[in-house]
């Protein structure tokens, strides 16, 4: 079946957008007010940019400490921003200057999380160093990354993933939602939530037949959307078919092996950063564990040796944490993490692919595009698999194929 796709969104609709220059100037300046505010006289230098599809990020001297400043606007993703969602420049402006002054403004909530873990044992995450302005600054956190570890030792994966896992228990556990105020939660980071908003509707169909539009050549990004029509369709009725989702445990939220740091080696206590708890089951961060460690291994290519190693270890991984359950249990939880994870692909995926070309991407997120065929195939293939209604062990067993064949 041939689709006729539109090669890019009208002329006018581009014009009424806001510029990548106009968000970065605006959100740069705003570093600057903010850390005047916080640290007065105090010598300010951004330093450098870090790519990012959600929020501004710059590494920035302040005085002779080294921090991250974050900035969101209107606590929507760049390419939301970019794209029109909240109107021309403008009219973001003027939102934007009453958004920093709520409560409840993304950062503010992260903010919040972040506090609130510090007063924890467990997990062990960044440290603020201050908010002001809409910005928030965080303690940069040095050491090598669990995804570097992966590579350099690939026949530990299902030891070196269980290790921030472990440091999620207490977040697990029923009574520690209570320390939460619903308001506190970061909803935005909700896997089944961000699909929905994606995909729903008519407007779902249209942001699957635009994606790729700057990112794609023709003839990939023909393939990659009929792929990921078959899928979304697919992935819609699987998530109508999971348990309803548990409320009385926090997920940690965007668990992914960039953001896991280990400052004393890897055989110390890790560090998390960027928190985004919310009221969910333990799957949720098990799902984006697996989800994004596929992805990283999509991205770097490592090679077949390594590919096969890490593949293996996500499967004694995962096969570890089923066994704690009953026979039954263990059906229901597979089919649960293979649908959030699949879920949570085609989200990180379809970000970097509507993404403007003006964007600047981090690497990770360029070698997806570049890969978007081979990861749209996974997700066709196991969501097919999973829709037959096939014994899932089976079909947990054919999706580490795939990824094996995605990573090599």
């Amino acid at each position: 079946m041939t689709i006729d796709v539109p090669t890019a969104p009208p002329l006018r609709e581009v014009l009424t957008r806001p510029s990548v220059g106009e968000v970065f100037v605006h959100a740069a300046a705003r570093i600057h007010r903010a850390a005047a505010d916080l640290w007065p006289g105090v010598p300010v230098c951004l330093e450098q940019h870090v790519p990012s599809v959600t929020s501004y990020v710059h590494r920035a001297r302040v005085g002779d400490r080294i921090l991250y400043a974050k900035v969101s606007v209107l606590g929507v993703s760049l390419v939301s921003l970019l794209r029109g969602a909240c109107g021309n420049w403008p009219n973001v402006v003027e939102a934007q200057r009453e958004y920093v002054q709520r409560a409840d403004g993304l950062l503010e909530r992260e903010a919040a999380q972040l506090l609130l873990l510090a007063g924890m044992e467990q997990p062990r995450v960044c440290a603020l160093a201050g908010t002001s302005r809409g910005v928030m600054f965080t303690e940069r956190v040095t050491g090598p990354t669990l995804g570097e570890l992966l590579l350099a030792r690939p026949g530990d994966t299902a030891e070196l993933l269980a290790v921030p896992l472990a440091e999620l228990r207490p977040l697990h556990r029923p009574d520690v939602v209570r320390r939460l105020e619903p308001g506190g939660v970061i909803g935005e980071r909700s896997i089944a939530g961000t699909f929905l908003r994606k995909f729903n509707g008519l407007s779902g169909s249209v942001y699957v037949d635009r994606l790729g539009a700057e990112r794609c050549a023709p003839g990939q990004r023909q393939e990659v959307v009929e792929l990921l029509r078959r899928a979304v369709v697919r992935l819609l009725r699987l998530r109508m078919g999971l348990a309803p989702a548990a409320h009385t445990t926090l997920a940690y939220g965007d668990l992914k092996p960039e953001h896991v740091v280990f400052p004393d080696g890897p055989e110390g206590r890790p560090v998390l950063l960027d928190p985004g708890l919310l009221r969910a089951g333990p799957s949720v961060d098990v799902s984006k564990l697996l989800s994004r460690t596929v992805l990283f291994m999509a991205a770097r290519q490592p090679g077949a040796a390594t590919a096969r190693q890490v593949v293996e270890g996500l499967g004694v991984f995962g096969q570890a944490r089923a066994l704690r359950l009953s026979r039954q249990a263990r059906r229901v939880w597979l089919r649960e993490l293979l649908t959030l994870s699949l879920m949570d692909t085609t989200n990180i995926l379809t970000t970097y692919l509507s993404a403007p070309s003006a964007l600047p991407l981090p690497g990770h997120g360029l070698a997806l595009v570049e890969r978007a065929v081979a990861v749209c195939t996974l997700v066709d293939a196991v969501s097919g698999d999973l829709a037959t209604g096939a014994d899932v062990r089976g079909v947990w067993d054919r999706a580490l194929d795939h990824a094996l064949a995605v990573a090599s």
